[in-house]
């Protein structure tokens, strides 16, 4: 039976991805342990993690997860986001309404929630 799943992402830099996620999307650090080389942060359902990646190349980095939301508003109304964000608050053909954030080594969260 599968019960979670938790999406592994490359980081160059683990003060710096942890600062954006945490500042930027409000995580928090999940788990006990601190490794030099991973990462793991949680917000409410939400666990991403992270390995250490120093020669990741940011513009050939396609990593990306979608996330399903609740009060997608609220979520994009977050302090800096909308710095942040790749693709603006919008509501497509497909009835989701979505936006999108690059976080500092590219990889892609697309934030949705049904509508």
């Amino acid at each position: 039976m599968l019960n979670k799943v938790c999406p592994k992402l490359p980081m160059r830099s683990k003060t710096v991805t942890k600062d954006f996620y945490i500042e930027k999307l409000g995580f928090k650090v999940a788990g006990t342990g601190d490794y030099p080389d991973y990462l793991m942060l949680s917000k409410d359902e939400i666990e991403i993690h992270f390995f250490l990646f120093p020669d990741l190349k940011p513009k050939e980095n396609y990593g990306q997860i979608y996330l399903r939301v609740s009060e997608i508003e609220k979520e994009f109304e977050l302090a800096d986001l909308k710095k942040a964000c790749y693709k603006p608050l919008v509501t497509k053909p497909w009835g989701q309404k979505e936006f999108s954030v690059l976080d500092p080594d590219n990889n892609l969260l697309t934030f949705g929630e049904s509508v």
